[in-house]
C-alpha cells in the first residue's frame, strides 16, 4: 500500500509543482522596476502571415538595468515589432534604431506598483486554488480507497496528513514567491 501512497503523492507534487510553475511564468510577464528579457514573452509579432512570439523573431537583451533591447533578425520585422511591443499592453514605448529596437523602462508610478502588486496577489490566489484542487482530489482518492477497504481508517488519516503537509508546504512556497515578487514591485 505504501507504493499507492508514494504514486499517489507524486502524482499531487507534480501537479502542485506545474501550478507553481504557471505561477512563476506569469511572475515573470509582471513589470518590476528591473529589466527583465522574460517581460516581452507575452509579445506576440505579425510575421509572415501568422503571430509569432517576440523570441522567435528577434533577440531581447538587457543592456542596462532600465532598457531592454531588441534585436530583429530580419529588418522587414522592425515596424511590425515595434507595433507588438507597443501593443501589448505592458506601457512600453520602443524606440526603433536600424534592426535594433531600444525599450526603455519608465518609472513605475506609485498607482501602477499597486495594480501590479494587486495582479500578483491574484495570480498568487490561482495557484494556491489550484493546489487546494489538486489537494481535494487527492483526499477523494483516499477515501476511494478507504470505501474499498484498500486501506484502514487510520492509514487513511496517515495518508490525508501527508497529504495536508504537501499542500501547506507548496502554498507556503507560493506565498514566498508572492512576498519577493511584491518587494520587487514595490522596489523604486
Amino acid at each position: 500500500m505504501d507504493a499507492d501512497l508514494d504514486t499517489l503523492l507524486a502524482d499531487l507534487q507534480r501537479r502542485m509543482d506545474g501550478a507553481m510553475e504557471t505561477l512563476k511564468r506569469e511572475f515573470s510577464g509582471l513589470r518590476t522596476g528591473r529589466a527583465n528579457p522574460a517581460l516581452l514573452d507575452p509579445v506576440k509579432v505579425e510575421a509572415y502571415g501568422t503571430l509569432m512570439p517576440l523570441n522567435q523573431v528577434a533577440t531581447v537583451a538587457v543592456p542596462e538595468s532600465r532598457m531592454l533591447t531588441v534585436q530583429v533578425w530580419d529588418r522587414g520585422m522592425v515596424n511590425a515589432t515595434v507595433a507588438a511591443i507597443r501593443d501589448c499592453g505592458l506601457g512600453l514605448n520602443p524606440q526603433p534604431d536600424g534592426q535594433l529596437i531600444r525599450v526603455p523602462l519608465p518609472l513605475l508610478t506609485e498607482e501602477r506598483r499597486n495594480e501590479l502588486a494587486r495582479a500578483a496577489g491574484k495570480y498568487a490566489e490561482g495557484a494556491r486554488v489550484a493546489v487546494r484542487g489538486v489537494r481535494r482530489d487527492g483526499m477523494e482518492t483516499i477515501k476511494g480507497f478507504e470505501k474499498k477497504h484498500q486501506i484502514g481508517e487510520d492509514q487513511g488519516r496517515d495518508w490525508a496528513d501527508r497529504v495536508q503537509k504537501l499542500t501547506d508546504a507548496t502554498i507556503k512556497k507560493i506565498d514566498e514567491l508572492l512576498v519577493e515578487k511584491e518587494k520587487d514591485i514595490r522596489q523604486v
